[in-house]
C-alpha cells in the first residue's frame, strides 16, 4: 500500500471517447479528474492532450487519454454518460479552448463576461494582460409565474468569506430555484505550478485553500511521489494519515459550532470555538504551524512532538456533548430536520463527496477507495441517509469520534514504527496522481514532471468542484430564511473551486 495502484491507460481516438468512458463508469468506476495538456512536439503541430481518471472502490483507476489538434480543438461532450465530465469540460473549455460539442449546458464556467472571448489563460501564448474591458454581468435563467420575485445576494459579502453570486427565484419565502455564480478570484494556480521545481510546489499546494492545508500538500506529494517513483516509509505514511485526521478535527468543530449559531444557539458556537483554539494550538506543537502547514514533504513527514491523545480524546468527548444538547433543543431540532434535504440519487448522479455525500446515504470515502495507510479492519465511513442539515450535522459528530480514534490508534503505530529513508526515486519525466480523503471529501491531484525534475502540468480537484452544484438542489423548497444555515452545512471552500 505504500504506492499508488498502477493505472489502466487507454489510449482512444475522439470517435471512442464516449463510450470508452461510459464503458469504465458502467464498471463501477467515478470520474474523479479531467486534466488537458497542450503538448509542443519538436518538429510537428502543436495538440492537445486530455486524460480522464477514474477511480474504482479498490484502489483501482483508468486514464482514457485522447489527443486533439489544437487548430481542430473538440471532443464529443460526455455530458449525457456523466454530469461531473460536463463540467471539466466547461472548465476545460474555458481554460483551454478546447470545445465540448453538443454539450448541453455551453456556457461559461471559470470565464466571467469580462474576460476577452478568445482569452483562455491556460495556453502557453496566452496575453499575460489581456484587456478585462468587457461587461461583468452575471446571466441566468430567469423563473417566471406569477408571485415570482429575484433576490440577490453577493457576489460582496458581510465578514471574511470570499465572493460568491447567489441569486434565488422565490415565491412566498420558498426558494424555487437558486443560481450560484463562483470564479471571481481565479487565481491562475495550476498556472502558477507550471515550470517550478517540484519540491517548490509544496508551499503553494498547502495554500490553495487555506483550511485544507494537509489535504493539498498532501496529495500534491503523493502525485509527485507517483510520477518519481518514490517509496515513502510506513512511519512516514502513519504520520501523514495522523495530520489529516488532525485537519479534519479542527475543521469539522468550527462548522458543528457555526451550524448551530445559524439557529440561534450561539453558546454552543462559543464553546465549540474553544475546542477548535485547543486543537490550533496542538497542531501549532505538532507542527510548529496552527494550520499545519510545513508538515508534509516529498518522500515523508514530519512532526516536532508527540499528539497529545488524551487532549484530542477529551476534545471528542466535549464535542458529543455538546451536540447531545444542541439536538435535543426543540428549536436547533425544527430547524435542522428536514431542512435542505439533497436525495442520494442527485448526490450520486452529481459526484458529490464528502461528508455531504455521506450524508446522503452514499458511502464515498478514499480511506477505504483509494487507501495509502491501512487504518485497520474497523475503520469504516460515517454515513446517514435524510440527506438534511442534521445528517450533515450529525455525520460530522460521528467523523469527529472516529478521527479521534484514529489519531490514538495512529500516534501508537507511530511510536512503534522505526525510522526509514525514502527512497531516491527517478529524476523524471513521470506522470502521478495522488488522492486523499480531505475533510471536505476526496481531493485529487495530478502531476507530469519533465526530464529535469519541474513541474510541466499540475491539475488540482477539490472536493468542492464536485459538491458546490449540488446546494442549488438541496435548497429547492428550502424557504430564504434556511440558506445560510444550509449553505453551512455545505460549508464548500471558495478558494478551493476557484483555482
Amino acid at each position: 500500500m505504500s504506492r499508488l495502484h498502477a493505472p489502466e491507460v487507454l489510449a482512444v481516438g475522439r470517435d471512442a471517447l464516449v463510450a470508452t468512458v461510459a464503458a469504465v463508469l458502467d464498471r463501477g468506476f467515478r470520474l474523479a479528474l479531467v486534466a488537458a495538456h497542450e503538448d509542443r512536439p519538436v518538429g510537428g503541430p502543436a495538440r492537445f492532450r486530455v486524460v480522464h481518471v477514474l477511480l474504482g472502490r479498490a484502489g483501482e483507476r483508468v486514464e482514457v487519454v485522447v489527443e486533439v489538434p489544437r487548430d481542430d480543438a473538440w471532443l464529443p461532450t460526455l455530458a449525457g454518460v456523466s454530469y461531473p465530465a460536463g463540467r471539466f469540460e466547461r472548465e476545460m473549455r474555458d481554460l483551454y479552448g478546447i470545445v465540448p460539442r453538443e454539450h448541453p449546458q455551453p456556457y461559461r464556467l471559470v470565464r466571467h463576461g469580462h474576460w476577452p472571448t478568445s482569452y483562455h489563460p491556460m495556453l502557453s501564448d496566452a496575453d499575460p494582460a489581456p484587456d478585462f474591458g468587457g461587461s461583468a454581468g452575471f446571466p441566468f435563467d430567469e423563473v417566471t409565474g406569477k408571485g415570482v420575485y429575484e433576490i440577490p445576494v453577493g457576489p460582496v459579502h458581510a465578514g471574511l468569506i470570499e465572493p460568491g453570486h447567489f441569486r434565488f427565484s422565490v415565491v412566498g419565502e420558498t426558494i424555487v430555484r437558486m443560481y450560484q455564480r463562483l470564479y471571481f478570484v481565479h487565481r491562475g494556480v495550476e498556472k502558477l505550478f507550471e515550470g517550478r521545481a517540484v519540491a517548490d510546489g509544496l508551499p503553494l499546494a498547502e495554500r490553495i485553500s487555506g483550511d485544507t492545508a494537509i489535504g493539498h500538500s498532501l496529495a500534491y506529494a503523493m502525485a509527485v511521489e507517483d510520477a518519481l517513483g518514490v517509496e515513502v516509509p510506513e512511519r512516514d505514511r502513519l504520520v501523514r494519515a495522523l495530520l489529516l485526521e488532525c485537519e479534519r478535527l479542527y475543521n469539522h468543530v468550527n462548522d458543528l459550532g457555526a451550524i448551530v449559531n445559524d439557529t440561534g444557539f450561539g453558546i454552543v458556537n462559543q464553546h465549540a470555538g474553544r475546542l477548535r483554539e485547543a486543537l490550533l494550538r496542538h497542531n501549532a506543537r505538532l507542527t510548529g504551524h496552527r494550520l499545519l502547514r510545513g508538515a508534509i514533504r516529498i518522500g515523508g513527514a514530519d512532526l516536532l512532538a508527540a499528539p497529545d491523545v488524551a487532549l484530542v480524546a477529551s476534545v471528542a468527548g466535549e464535542v458529543a456533548e455538546l451536540a447531545e444538547i444542541s439536538t435535543s433543543h426543540p428549536m436547533v431540532a425544527n430547524r435542522l430536520d428536514t431542512t435542505a434535504v439533497l436525495p442520494a440519487a442527485s448526490a450520486r448522479s452529481m459526484g458529490v463527496l464528502g461528508y455531504v455525500a455521506r450524508a446522503s446515504g452514499v458511502e464515498v470515502d478514499a480511506r477505504t477507495d483509494q487507501p495509502f495507510v491501512d487504518l485497520g479492519p474497523g475503520f469504516r465511513a460515517v454515513t446517514a441517509v435524510s440527506g438534511d442539515v442534521r445528517a450533515r450535522f450529525d455525520v460530522r459528530v460521528g467523523e469527529v469520534a472516529v478521527s479521534a480514534g484514529l489519531v490514538a490508534d495512529l500516534a501508537a503505530r507511530i511510536g512503534e514504527s522505526g525510522l526509514q529513508p525514502a527512497s531516491s526515486g527517478s529524476a523524471g519525466p513521470g506522470a502521478g496522481l495522488g488522492v486523499v480523503e480531505a475533510w471536505r471529501g476526496t481531493l485529487v491531484h495530478r502531476v507530469e514532471v519533465d526530464g529535469a525534475g519541474h513541474l510541466a502540468r499540475v491539475k488540482v480537484v477539490d472536493p468542492s468542484f464536485s459538491t458546490w452544484p449540488a446546494l442549488g438542489v438541496a435548497l429547492a423548497d428550502t424557504i430564504v430564511p434556511d440558506f445560510p444555515l444550509a449553505n453551512k452545512s455545505f460549508n464548500m471552500s471558495y478558494a478551493g473551486n476557484d483555482l
